[in-house]
């Protein structure tokens, strides 16, 4: 007989959403044991205020991994100490996830500006926990059902994204995409290539990273048996017309792919970090300071970031 999945939640930026969306996500969506082992890495103090709340039916196990009490938590405040609590959670988590104590990862939201106060350089949870499991090649992906996007680069500023796309991360992040789809049940994954430049580069007369790189690219994962578009116009490749016609998107930039993706499913957008050895999905959406606190957040994000790792982890329990 299998065993039961063992799924992590991680508590967020306290001054923020995660703790009151956590628990309301597992009151809603973890109705059995059968089905998981529901863990919530964090503050106690905090973590049990907002099951008290929230969500008084909701079952899971704290796993200590800070001290904050909830009285000092300032909702809707950019505050290091709050950045810290979350921080040791995810790096908690991830550490438990390594040495096999879990098996897969849901972070709520954190606030970057918090941790960097705190004096800890950080530009995101998919680069930190890259970093915990000591992986280089890895990329972020946006799901929802049957959109996935996933980005030849993230966290960089606008100026240097043209210099990020080359031709190995092309290969790479498209090779990622190919596997996760694999791994979702689709035999032979249909993926459109974003291109860098408007009108795909007008046959190099408005820009050449199509010609030199992006193409080069495709012609070598057509190659590996992928089956992968020449460069699309991004203007028009999240039209309902196109998407229809594919299982996956490589949008070359954040904001190219974010935009869309977020236009088009920001309720139930699934947030998921590819080529690491542990399995971690998040929500789509930041600490919404705004309404923190006030029990009105909607929970469809974190809802299917649950449900997308409870499916990844079954399936990698079943293979062994």
């Amino acid at each position: 007989m299998k065993r039961v999945p063992k799924i992590a939640f991680t508590m967020g930026d306290p001054c923020g959403v995660g703790p009151e969306i956590i628990v309301r996500a597992i009151a809603h969506n973890c109705r059995s044991a059968s089905e998981a082992e529901i863990f919530v890495y964090g503050s106690p103090d905090i973590l049990e205020t907002a099951r008290e709340r929230f969500a008084p039916d909701s079952k899971f196990t704290v796993i200590p991994c800070g001290s904050m009490p909830f009285e000092a938590v300032k909702p809707g405040m950019v505050d290091p100490a709050a950045g810290m609590e979350a921080y040791h959670a995810v790096e908690r988590a991830t550490l438990d996830a390594l040495s096999g104590k879990i098996d897969a990862i849901v972070t709520a939201p954190m606030n970057k500006t918090s941790v960097n106060e705190a004096g800890i350089a950080f530009t995101g949870h998919t680069e930190f926990i890259a970093e915990l499991c000591n992986c280089s090649d890895f990329a972020m992906m946006q799901s929802a059902g049957k959109l996935h996007v996933v980005f030849v680069s993230t966290h960089i500023p606008v100026c240097e994204a043209s210099a990020a796309v080359t031709f190995e991360r092309i290969v790479k992040v498209t090779e990622l995409l190919h596997e996760v789809l694999l791994e979702e049940g689709l035999e032979k994954p249909k993926i459109a290539m974003a291109a860098l430049n408007p009108h795909a580069g007008e046959n190099g007369h408005m820009g050449t990273e199509e010609e030199r790189v992006i193409k080069p690219a495709i012609a070598e994962l057509r190659k590996k048996g992928m089956d992968v578009s020449p460069p699309f116009p991004p203007d028009t490749l999240f039209i309902k017309e196109t998407l229809d016609r594919f299982d996956g998107v490589v949008s070359m930039y954040h904001d190219q792919g974010h935009i869309p993706f977020k236009m088009l499913a920001f309720d139930r957008g699934v947030n998921s970090t590819l080529g690491i050895p542990v399995i971690r999905t998040s929500v789509d959406h930041g600490t919404a300071f705004d309404i923190a606190w006030k029990g009105t957040a909607d929970i469809g994000s974190i809802s299917a970031a649950y449900h997308s790792a409870l499916t990844r982890a079954l399936n990698r329990i079943n293979r062994k």
